[in-house]
């Protein structure tokens, strides 16, 4: 599996993603980090936009909503497979995670690290859930909080597909900027492996 792990949406040259992509151009769109989020309106202008931005690009995108799997894991396997690409957006990394437990993607995602055809990318929160841990997260995400059909217990574990925590919107003209610092001291103090990424700035590598 290849991945295009981004700061902040696609990046400052994205068609290093399209060159990635082989010929299965099918993209699928994963929003759940939004799943916190109460205005309707708001979770569908920001869904759009990562739409027309994979659209521009020549991906053929589809919304693939891991609630309505939650408890229907082998249903998701076989949705996951029609895809070349999946992009996971940013929000609540701690949501994302739940998201991905309760409908089984973590268990597909790690079944598919040999898949050389498979690009995984994303943005932020959808990043950070590949790191060993989500520890020091919860300085910019809250961890707590969670929508209906959630288990409101918090995952602490990411599913550890790359050796280093990714810290996206590192001194970047970004909201959560200030609160990256104070988690880069916090990584410091506890001796963990951690790579930096600013706003534009995209870490490419194979699993």
């Amino acid at each position: 599996m290849k991945l295009y792990l981004s700061s902040y949406r696609l990046g400052d040259d994205p068609q290093v993603l399209v060159d990635m992509v082989g010929k299965n151009k099918r993209a699928a769109v994963i929003p759940n980090a939004l799943d916190n989020i109460e205005d309707k309106e708001l979770i569908r202008e920001k869904i759009r936009a990562n739409m027309d931005e994979l659209i521009n690009l020549g991906f053929n995108p589809e919304v693939v909503d891991l609630k309505k799997y939650f408890g229907k894991h082998n249903e998701l396997f076989g949705k996951m497979s029609e895809f070349g690409l999946i992009w996971v957006r940013g929000g609540n990394t701690f949501i994302l995670r739940r998201a991905y437990k309760q409908s089984g993607f973590d268990k597909w995602l790690l079944s598919q690290k040999n898949n050389k055809e498979l690009v995984y990318g994303g943005y932020s929160a959808g990043c950070c859930i590949l790191s060993p841990t989500l520890k020091g997260l919860e300085i910019v995400d809250e961890p707590n909080i969670v929508s209906k059909g959630y288990s409101t217990d918090v995952i602490w574990d990411g599913l550890d597909l790359i050796d280093f925590i990714f810290v996206p919107h590192y001194k970047s003209d970004h909201p959560e900027s200030v609160k990256v610092d104070e988690t880069i001291r916090y990584y410091k103090k506890k001796g963990m492996i951690y790579k930096t990424v600013r706003d534009g700035e995209v870490i490419v590598q194979e699993i």
